[in-house]
């Protein structure tokens, strides 16, 4: 029997519907910059600008966490409807077959156009697929659906830990919870020092430049915390109340961390010099970037309940298409990109072309081809419309 703590987090958060269809137009947009920005990137414009980095190095630290946050309490909502086994067999066709799905038709195209001149035709190029040699010495990757590998990954190891989260043997555990995290002070440092301790202890084995699965558990974990602070969260309604009654306070810290955060940055741009050396400037950015991080998802899931808990009628339609909106965003952005970078025009109108071309075109797709498909849905990781 579920208790009413249990009972209330099940009821339908109309402001974690907002914050995922917010998150993921971030997302649009972030990609599309990368074409502009200084950054290493699979294709670039032939000129980028630096601007672009100030507000997208902020947007960095906090939109996949955010993301996974979301995804968190989401699973936790999602395991209450059904056994263990049928989550599990849930996860598999949501999450695996969408997976491999995306690995040979939807990433594909994205290593093409990096290699575009080296190929007689698509079919040339695709062929090198099936060779299976990892991006980038080969044309196997997952690229930016990385983030449902590593969802499917989480949504399993944290599986048994949601189970007794949603029983009555939880009880204790959730009230010691709700005593340490309900104010404003242990919501923001208790989970951000987890998440730097865990950073000081794996950093040093796997660097942050990997970003593979099989050798970045620094990486991996990160972003593990913020799912497991997500289900944690949630599945407390006195805790998850705290947290928006706390948004001022949260406001305040997530704005003052960006002063030290922007300070380093700035001395790696030569904007302003610090009287440190540049190991020890870096050091500080990295551990205010992960304070950063969980300060911006904590504040942002605050605020989000407390102005966006409303349901609207094109919500549900928003939030059933952003599944293969997030599927197909990286790859669009870059075929399109690709043509619009050659012509000559200028850095702002490519970006509001490519990113809008590129919401036109991905809307487009999944009202004729994705939505009253029954194969498209499945592979795409839908639910069964009918359902």
């Amino acid at each position: 029997m579920q208790s009413p703590d249990h009972r209330t987090a099940a009821i339908r958060r109309h402001d974690l519907d907002w914050l995922r269809l917010i998150a993921i137009v971030i997302l649009l947009f972030f990609h599309t910059g990368m074409w502009f920005n200084t950054w290493g990137w699979h294709v670039k414009n032939s000129e980028t600008n630096v601007s672009f980095n100030y507000w997208m190095v902020w947007l960095h630290y906090w939109r996949m966490p955010l993301l996974l946050f979301i995804s968190g309490a989401g699973t936790y909502m999602a395991l209450g409807k059904r056994t263990p086994g049928q989550y599990a067999g849930e996860r598999f066709k949501r999450l695996f077959i969408p997976l491999v799905f995306g690995m040979f038709v939807v990433v594909p195209p994205q290593i093409y156009y990096e290699h575009l001149k080296e190929y007689d035709s698509y079919w040339d190029f695709y062929k090198t697929v099936f060779n299976f040699v990892p991006y980038p010495k080969g044309s196997f990757s997952w690229h930016h659906l990385w983030f449902i590998l590593y969802l499917l990954l989480y949504s399993l190891i944290a599986l048994p830990f949601l189970v007794y989260l949603r029983s009555e043997r939880s009880t204790r555990f959730r009230e010691g919870v709700s005593k340490l995290l309900s104010n404003a002070f242990g919501i923001l440092l208790i989970p951000s020092i987890l998440i730097l301790l865990t950073q000081i202890l794996l950093r040093p084995y796997f660097p942050e430049e990997t970003h593979s699965l099989t050798d970045d558990w620094a990486f991996f974990t990160f972003y593990f915390l913020f799912f497991f602070f997500g289900t944690l969260c949630y599945s407390n309604q006195k805790l998850w109340t705290s947290i928006g009654n706390n948004r001022k306070y949260l406001l305040a810290v997530s704005l003052l961390s960006l002063v030290p955060f922007y300070i380093c940055y700035f001395q790696f741009r030569g904007l302003i010099r610090l009287p440190w050396d540049e190991e020890t400037v870096e050091t500080i950015f990295d551990v205010t970037a992960l304070f950063v991080s969980w300060f911006t998802v904590i504040t942002v899931i605050a605020f989000g309940q407390h102005y966006l808990n409303k349901p609207h009628p094109w919500l549900k339609h928003f939030n059933e298409g952003l599944y293969p909106f997030y599927i197909l965003h990286q790859t669009v952005i870059i075929a399109i990109g690709y043509y619009i970078c050659q012509l000559e025009w200028g850095i702002g109108a490519k970006f509001w072309s490519i990113s809008l071309l590129t919401l036109t075109s991905c809307v487009i797709f999944y009202f004729v081809f994705i939505q009253s498909n029954k194969v498209m849905r499945f592979l795409f990781g839908m639910k069964n419309k009918n359902r």
